[in-house]
């Protein structure tokens, strides 16, 4: 395509799109309610997906009818996931595109709907790389979470960029919707059978590795 803007800015949300942390929510969660003998249902867990742990906690909850508070919840799946961020591993092809951009000073920022808490657990056996990152934008830091365009904006904002500078990658439908509400450029990166769920998207790619740089003016693979 020729009518692509120049891109001079990449966001990046974090879960599933440079963390392969998706399974390990989606294992805590299925052992959490296996002790009710209620099962994940796919639709509930898209509608979980790209949202903040509150208002995500609330949707299984009152989805599923568990004998819990969306706080009890929260806490009881924070807890084991503290555990298992320990040894979470980065997306395919994830560290090897930011660390082209950045040897090219591409200012880069992640924009997370994880509280601050949970982004410490998934730092730490990463901490190196997030500080390449010139923002890294939480839930916390927005008034509002996606479906809501905030996230994006204010990690445009932090890395000096115009929404039509900047190129996001996102996994969640509701993290698409996000960043197209903020006038963005956005990848998406589905899970599979999820590809009608981000059918809006500029493009849709399989994983990072894929990306090819040059079809938005940005510096080529080496």
């Amino acid at each position: 395509m020729t009518d692509r803007p120049r891109i001079t800015h990449v966001i990046y949300d974090l879960d599933g799109t440079l963390l392969d942390t998706e399974p390990l929510y989606r294992q805590v969660t299925t052992a959490i309610l296996a002790r009710f003998g209620v099962a994940l249902d796919p639709d509930v867990r898209s509608r979980m997906m790209g949202r903040p742990t509150s208002i995500a906690s609330r949707i299984l909850v009152e989805a599923t009818g568990i004998p819990l508070t969306p706080e009890e919840f929260a806490r009881e799946r924070e807890t084991a996931l503290t555990i298992l961020f320990r040894d979470v591993l980065p997306t395919r092809g994830a560290l090897a595109l930011t660390r082209h951009l950045r040897a090219h000073g591409i200012p880069q920022a992640i924009a997370t709907s994880s509280s601050v808490r949970s982004l410490a657990d998934k730092r730490v056996a990463h901490d190196a790389w997030f500080g390449e990152f010139e923002a890294i934008v939480t839930s916390e830091d927005v008034a509002h979470g996606k479906p809501a365009p905030d996230i994006f904006l204010e990690a445009g904002r932090r890395i000096g960029a115009t929404p039509e500078a900047c190129l996001v990658f996102e996994d969640a439908p509701l993290g698409v919707e996000a960043a197209l509400a903020a006038g963005m450029s956005v990848i998406a990166l589905p899970e599979p059978d999820h590809e009608a769920m981000v059918a809006g998207a500029h493009i849709i790619l399989e994983h990072l590795e894929a990306f090819d740089p040059t079809e938005w003016g940005l510096p080529a693979r080496g």
